[in-house]
């Protein structure tokens, strides 16, 4: 008999030890790890978590050379692009890969003597990511042209593309750097017949926060 407990009590006692730490670990502890902070890193798509994660660029710029077809009374005409300013704000990042933008462009023409203006929502795609700090940049986009006065029986509605690349130079002065910018920027006409075609150059202030 006691050698027969003598085999039996130390596996009944492993097994007991064995089921206790099978249990389920609960309480605050065992909780807390289903709620670490999420590593931004990992994610593909980043809207930004830190100081230098958003930037928002102010810029004037003019046309260098544009020609109008059927937009205004003359047909085709040769240097009808002007003035330009406009904001960029950087929306997020597709992780060490590109930017996402939003541009908000106001443009001045000059249109068989008429003079129509608009402003331009435009989303873009830029690379290399601002995070990099690359100088250098390249970018497109496409969206929709708002006109403020319009040549007579044109429509008021445009689609406006870009094509651009620059050189961009952060935190100069604390937070504040410029940046120098050239490209295409054309629209078409949405509701009637018109077309623009223009190069551009231009430079500006930009912010990282």
């Amino acid at each position: 008999m006691k050698t027969f407990l003598s085999l039996i009590l130390p596996l009944f006692l492993s097994s007991i030890a064995t089921a206790q730490d099978s249990q389920p670990v609960v309480g605050r502890e065992a909780a807390a790890k289903y709620f670490q902070p999420r590593d931004t890193a990992s994610s593909s798509f980043n809207t930004g978590g830190g100081p230098s994660d958003h930037y928002l660029a102010l810029h004037f710029g003019r046309y260098m050379a544009s020609q109008s077809y059927d937009w205004g009374k003359n047909g085709q005409e040769d240097d009808v692009g002007k003035n330009q300013f406009g904001v960029t704000y950087r929306v997020g990042e597709w992780y060490n890969s590109m930017d996402l933008l939003l541009r908000m462009d106001y443009s001045e023409f000059d249109v068989g003597g008429e003079t129509p203006n608009k402003l331009s929502f435009v989303p873009m795609i830029t690379f290399p990511d601002a995070t990099s700090r690359f100088p250098l940049y390249f970018g497109a986009g496409a969206g929709l042209g708002v006109f403020f006065k319009q040549a007579s029986g044109k429509s008021a509605l445009s689609l406006d593309y870009q094509l651009i690349a620059g050189a961009r130079f952060f935190n100069i002065f604390e937070n504040t750097g410029f940046f120098i910018e050239a490209g295409l920027k054309n629209h078409l006409l949405i509701l009637s017949s018109g077309q623009f075609n223009g190069t551009f150059l231009a430079t500006g202030l930009v912010f990282t926060f």
